[in-house]
């Protein structure tokens, strides 16, 4: 049983009338860039609260181990919407251009009779398809009066991207799709990308916080060689003009060429009611730091400062936006119709081992916040091991589309019910790929269970790494070759050519 005709015996039902009418399920995929589960409060209250964000945890469930297939933000989307690994989309690294006329969730739930929209961030190279409507920033998109592609067609629009990118999705939900076909909307958010330029009525948030610094910020790295030559430090990496916003009108503050370059075009991208906000927040800031000339960790520390502020003020913004999403579907009458969705492309690093970035297998990358609520569906929490490959069969179950065998991931569905099914995976599968580039990380594929995880580096290097993630959750000190863990390291080496033969991935380097 396929399309529309599916839900009659699962859907949920709104009266209308004297009698209820069965209405398929509308799907709300929100995903944002580089949002760490860090700096979500459904997961950790540290640093920022979340409150719009939450309610969709409140009414629904908390995925507690959810993680992505390659922690980069192209190839992380292509395994969203194809629901299979990098290898196997083509989509391994973002040189690559995504092959946009494979198969992807969206074009079989619009062969279902679902609408599907992509507002926001897409970062595929290639146009969209599969879509009725789309309107995508270009690139990375600016937070500042961004250039969006309509359908084909270029357009700048002005104001601040998460406003602009919700009220575009508003306005399709309200204007412009066909309201007697159920929805697919997938509402891409830039933010919280680098470089975390805040909405100016946010600019003085948090001033008067000071984020705690993790503990292994002076990492040294022992025993990870890949890790120590990474250039994602934000100690050495970070760009004073770029990333933290020190382009001084006398241009005496100088950094990376090609960085610093590119941190003064954004200020000039700015229109004047723009810049003259951003003037009397930055110009004193940028005062002091001449004035104060800080070396060694008192400059490293105020790195770390700037950017934790910066960060929580551009995830503040978009959890306002969603909050006006979420108010909306409740003024609609939606949400009792439409399963929603908020993840990430992939995790990032708040300051841990010294880093901003995402790339590795270590845990604040890998990892990601994964937030659902399925009408009637269960609340709390989901233990399960979940990836982003198990986005698309989780979507067409739902819609009654028979998921294609090739899909590699597993629909959630029978989660979000509240089932326990005996024979879920018991351990995940990752492959990172894009070496030499920015950031410098190596390539690397690994696998992960519910308490260890093996990673392998290879190419232009040849090392292992073993962690017990239930006594070094920071995952400070490599087992691999240790007295005692022969056993563990080879069932671990076990399941990893077991996953590299199920999804056919057979490397042996």
């Amino acid at each position: 049983m396929t399309g529309i005709a599916a839900f009659a015996g699962t859907s949920c039902s709104q009266p209308s009338g004297e009698q209820a009418v069965q209405k398929p399920l509308n799907i709300l995929y929100i995903m944002t860039d580089d949002h760490s589960f860090q700096t979500l409060s459904a997961y950790d209250g540290r640093y920022i609260q979340t409150p719009n964000i939450d309610r969709i945890a409140k009414d629904g469930v908390r995925f507690t181990n959810s993680f992505v297939a390659n922690s980069i933000s192209g190839p992380s989307r292509a395994c969203m919407l194809t629901g299979k690994h990098s290898h196997k989309n083509g989509f391994i690294d973002n040189a690559h251009t995504f092959d946009g006329s494979q198969q992807t969730f969206p074009k079989l739930l619009r062969q279902a009779g679902y609408q599907t929209a992509m507002i926001g961030k897409w970062h595929l190279t290639s146009d969209p398809t599969g879509f009725d409507y789309w309107n995508i920033l270009i690139g990375q998109g600016d937070y500042y009066n961004p250039t969006f592609i309509d359908n084909g067609e270029k357009r700048q629009i002005e104001g601040y991207a998460t406003n602009i990118t919700t009220d575009l999705a508003l306005d399709w939900l309200s204007n412009k799709r066909d309201k007697d076909k159920p929805f697919c909307l997938l509402l891409h958010h830039k933010a919280p990308h680098r470089t975390w330029m805040p909405d100016t009525c946010d600019l003085r948030l948090y001033d008067d916080v000071t984020f705690p610094l993790p503990e292994n910020f002076y990492d040294e790295y022992a025993g990870r060689t890949a890790a120590a030559e990474q250039e994602m430090s934000i100690i050495k990496d970070m760009d004073i003009v770029y990333d933290l916003k020190m382009a001084d009108k006398e241009n005496e503050i100088h950094s990376n060429p090609n960085l610093e370059g590119a941190g003064r075009y954004i200020y000039n991208n700015l229109n004047p009611d723009q810049k003259a906000a951003w003037d009397a927040y930055y110009d004193p800031i940028i005062a002091d730091f001449k004035a104060k000339k800080r070396t060694g960790k008192e400059l490293a520390e105020w790195k770390f400062q700037r950017y934790m502020h910066d960060y929580c003020r551009v995830i503040h913004s978009v959890d306002r936006n969603i909050g006006r999403v979420l108010d909306y579907l409740e003024e609609q009458g939606l949400m009792e119709n439409t399963l929603i969705v908020y993840t990430s492309d992939q995790g990032f690093y708040m300051g841990e081992h010294g880093w901003f970035d995402k790339r590795f297998m270590y845990e604040e990358s890998f990892r990601t916040p994964l937030l659902m609520r399925l009408p009637g569906g269960k609340r709390g929490d989901i233990p399960q091991l979940v990836q982003n490959i198990d986005y698309a069969p989780t979507f067409l179950e739902l819609a009654g589309v028979t998921v294609p065998s090739d899909i590699q991931g597993e629909s959630l569905l029978p989660l979000l019910k509240g089932e326990e099914p005996n024979d879920w995976r018991d351990a995940l599968y990752y492959h990172y790929y894009e070496y030499p580039a920015e950031h410098a990380v190596k390539k690397h594929y690994g696998v992960r269970d519910d308490r260890y995880k093996l990673i392998h580096f290879y190419d232009d290097i040849d090392q292992w790494e073993l962690y017990d993630l239930q006594t070094d959750p920071t995952e400070m000190h490599n087992l691999y070759g240790q007295p005692g863990y022969e056993e563990v390291t080879q069932r671990m080496m076990t399941k990893l050519k077991e996953l590299q033969r199920q999804y056919d991935d057979p490397i042996d380097k």
